[in-house]
């Protein structure tokens, strides 16, 4: 054999044993060594199976050779298989994989086979039939190349010198790249058990190995594959790989399920285009690669991360047609500069639902690139916009607004947005046709001020830069706006803004004034992060107040609030009848106005509103009812909320009446008539409160009564029209969210009979607008007849006629007359007369009041 400078393997049996130099294992019983060279020596029974193998992982850049002599007639019974590469040491395994020289056979030939698992092995080289055709003395040596490009060359010589022959056919096959032994596998009738000879084995590697490709795992690890397995030792060398951009790895591994790859990991994310450097990386057998060999590839397609994907435009009203497709869509945009999306999994929907439209495994965004999203049949009228996604389970997108949520395969919030047509700041935009615009795609955390509709012709941008697009960043840090306790042991603090939701999780940031629970979890919740739910160590105690305070929060922009903030907070407790009450109504609105219902909590609890419902009782019976609070609600002692369909409205007509801090808007509210009957119930449908009333309720001497509303006399009480009166003209006519102008406190002292005040003047400017009764009886029982004369002793008005009273109350005289006229400037009477039918006892008392007039 020549001196062949780099082997794997070698053995000419010159030692007479095959058990080591190199070490053959499997059926040794089977095999001997003679003069120098390996014979079979398998039991002598047809059609067995013998095989010897040794370790060898020579794959490409390699050349095989030995010598055999197959003393027998070959057939398909008798024949031998020279295993160049094997996945398995034990050749004779059915799942078996790799190549083979095949000796003899049904065509006496040299063949290269290629054997895929269980399958039946396929040839690669079909060799020239009848080449081993004696029947006694089958010399043959054989030599099989394989390029490091996958080409196989095969040779023989049938004198079992070195003057070969090559078969024609110089195929290319890369299937398998790993080896793990290399052998013979003999199959053979009864008499022919001891006519297999085999020397000269010889498995050569000299080339060093190269550079398959590159192939990267995600933004910072990188596959290397090479041709061949690769040694440790300088495969593992971070110096020895290099992107051109000047990067070296921070740690490289030789993958040990497939010792050809080696796998980097590198400090920083890859551009998007990349090329790999690699130098002085060896193979096996000392093969050195000097290099640079090189391998381009561009940085991998990554699930997207928070701030990566935004929904960047939204077109809900098709129609009118302004100049783009009849049909909604939305416009998605990758903000990174370097990186590429995988969007496979990505899952757009609406807050609130179940069903979701998700991206296929194959949708991709490059770095600044945009996509229509569209539903799955209207794909073809935006193909000239440039990539579009269709999408099955497409939102239907609502016309006045909506939440739009898109989130990672995981589940993950990657962006949300709830938009409404108010966006568009344009009413003739805003009736259809036009699309709604991101201003900044920095800033997209913001809400409505980074919106606006489209400035572009055709009515949008889809696919393109946006037409309104401008800088827009957000400075202003986030507020905290209440706090709520859901349950004994959970607090929820609301915030203005969207909250990092990574920093917004940092438990220490919140704490509540002593002697109060610690807290023990903070869980912001999204998909919007507006809020974060706090978990205590201990449960609050009903309607006992407490504060919560917050060192720091951050916006998602990266905004912290710096000062400490706080918000007072209570454990609310179930309300029964009478602990809230209707304390004012607006039935009657001005022009461009709107209705409103104030309640008032006049109990010593905090009281949660979720699930409460205002409603008027129709003439069928029926309740046209609407709910004030979806969500939690809280309204403390002695606070009072207003409700109405538009707050800025309230605020615009009562700029002096109104406090906007107890204003609360809400979609929808019942319709009240001039007379009906104001309901309030609680979340379990248990009426609280009921007001009767009618548009006569109201001050007679009003020029108008609309706008004008009846509020509630004195806090504690009846929710009856004699409690009731029209708001002062001196407030503008109603005090939404604001203490009523005509309240009274409940007069103190030990009298039986009180009047106040002692002049009263009812012109309706909020000041002695009428004069108020106050009775304390002794004992329950009593009738009462209240008559006002004037001083000559003329009857003026009878304010109540043979009427049961409670023990406590009040009755108020407006100043008219039973006619319904102003009475006469001057001194009355009020003669109260009271008649007990259980013992016939009567009671008489006059008490005076002056009727006056301002100058």
């Amino acid at each position: 054999m020549p001196g062949l400078a780099k082997a794997q393997l070698r053995d000419d049996f010159a030692d007479s044993n095959f058990t080591a130099n190199p070490a053959w294992t499997g059926d040794a019983t089977s095999f001997q060594v003679t003069a120098q060279q390996l014979q079979s020596n398998g039991p002598a029974v047809t059609g067995s199976q013998i095989q010897l193998s040794t370790p060898s992982r020579a794959s490409t850049g390699t050349v095989w050779e030995f010598w055999a002599n197959l003393r027998l007639a070959t057939s398909s019974g008798n024949l031998a298989d020279v295993w160049l590469m094997a996945s398995q040491s034990d050749l004779k395994n059915p799942s078996n994989t790799g190549y083979f020289v095949r000796l003899g056979g049904s065509d006496d030939e040299v063949s290269l086979f290629r054997k895929d698992s269980t399958r039946a092995a396929v040839p690669v080289i079909d060799g020239l039939n009848g080449t081993l055709a004696s029947t006694n003395n089958n010399l043959v040596r054989v030599r099989v190349t394989r390029s490091p490009a996958n080409r196989w060359t095969l040779e023989r010589d049938l004198t079992g010198g070195r003057t070969f022959v090559a078969e024609a056919a110089q195929p290319t096959d890369a299937t398998y790249q790993r080896s793990v032994a290399f052998g013979v596998s003999l199959l053979y009738s009864a008499a022919n058990n001891r006519n297999f000879y085999f020397d000269d084995f010889a498995v050569t590697d000299a080339t060093a190995p190269l550079l398959l490709r590159a192939v990267p795992l995600d933004s910072r690890r990188l596959d290397v594959a090479f041709n061949e397995a690769v040694a440790p030792a300088s495969a593992t060398t971070p110096a020895n790989y290099r992107l051109q951009s000047g990067a070296v790895p921070t740690a490289a591994i030789v993958l040990p399920n497939n010792p050809a790859v080696v796998r980097l990991t590198f400090g920083a994310d890859f551009a998007p285009s990349n090329v790999i450097e690699v130098r002085n990386v060896a193979d096996l057998y000392g093969n050195v690669a000097a290099g640079p060999l090189t391998a381009a590839f561009v940085g991998p397609p990554v699930a997207p991360q928070v701030g990566d994907l935004v929904i960047s435009e939204i077109f809900a009203d098709e129609t009118p047609q302004v100049g783009l497709p009849l049909s909604e869509y939305l416009e998605i945009y990758n903000r990174s500069a370097t990186k590429t999306l995988s969007l496979g999994g990505v899952r757009l929907g609406k807050g609130g639902t179940v069903t979701v439209a998700i991206f296929p495994d194959t949708a991709r965004l490059l770095p600044g690139q945009y996509a229509v999203v569209c539903g799955s049949t209207r794909t073809p009228q935006f193909a000239s916009y440039g990539k579009v996604y269709g999408l099955t389970n497409f939102p239907a997108l609502n016309n006045s607004g909506d939440q739009l949520v898109l989130r990672g395969r995981d589940g993950r919030t990657l962006f949300e947005v709830t938009y409404a047509d108010s966006w568009y700041r344009d009413a003739r935009k805003k009736d259809g046709g036009w699309s709604l615009e991101m201003i900044d795609a920095s800033n997209y955390c913001a809400g409505a001020d980074n919106w606006t509709a489209s400035t572009d012709a055709s009515g949008g941008t889809p696919g393109r830069l946006n037409s309104v697009r401008a800088a827009h960043p957000d400075a202003v840090a986030p507020a905290l706006l209440r706090a709520v306790a859901l349950t004994p042991t959970t607090v929820r603090a609301y915030f203005s803004e969207k909250l990092d939701s990574i920093t917004a999780a940092i438990m220490g940031r919140y704490s509540l004034a002593a002697p109060s629970p610690t807290i023990v979890r903070a869980a912001p919740l999204g998909p919007d992060f507006r809020q974060v739910d706090l978990t205590l160590s201990a449960p609050l105690q009903p309607s006992r107040p407490t504060t919560l305070a917050v060192q720091l929060a951050t916006d998602c922009a990266g905004n912290a609030s710096g000062p400490l903030q706080s918000a007072p907070l209570a454990l609310p407790e179930a309300a029964v009848t009478g602990d809230v009450v209707l304390n004012e109504l607006l039935f009657n609105p001005r022009v461009g106005g709107v209705r409103f219902v104030e309640i008032l909590n006049r109990s010593n609890k905090f009281i949660d509103l979720q699930g409460w419902q205002i409603g008027n009782l129709k003439p069928d019976g029926s309740v046209d009812a609407d709910v004030l609070s979806t969500g939690p609600l809280l309204v403390a002692p002695g606070q009072l909320l207003a409700f109405s369909t538009s707050s800025s409205i309230l605020q615009a007509q009562y700029p002096t009446g109104s406090d906007a801090a107890n204003l609360v808007q809400l979609a929808s509210l019942p319709t009240f008539p001039d007379a009906g009957t104001a309901l309030l119930f609680d979340s379990r449908g248990q009426e609280i409160d009921r007001f009767a009333y009618n548009k006569n309720l109201h001050l007679s001497l009003l020029a108008s009564q609309e706008g004008v509303s009846l509020e509630r006399i004195r806090a504690s009480g009846p929710s009856l029209g004699s409690n009731f009166h029209s708001a002062a003209g001196a407030v503008g006519y109603a005090t939404p969210g604001r203490p009523n102008s005509q309240a009274q406190d409940t007069p103190g002292g030990n009298q039986e009979l009180t009047v106040e005040p002692e002049v009263f003047t009812p012109d309706d400017d909020g000041q002695q607008d009428f004069a108020t009764l106050t009775y304390h009886l002794d004992q329950p029982g009593y009738a009462a007849s209240v008559t006002v004369y004037d001083a000559l002793g003329r009857l003026t008005r009878r304010l109540v006629r043979n009427e049961t009273l409670p023990t406590t109350g009040f009755l108020q005289w407006d100043g008219l007359d039973d006619h319904g006229h102003k009475a006469a400037v001057g001194y009355y009477i009020l003669l109260v007369e009271l008649f007990k039918a259980s013992s016939g006892e009567k009671r008489e008392y006059k008490k005076t009041v002056v009727l006056g007039a301002r100058f």
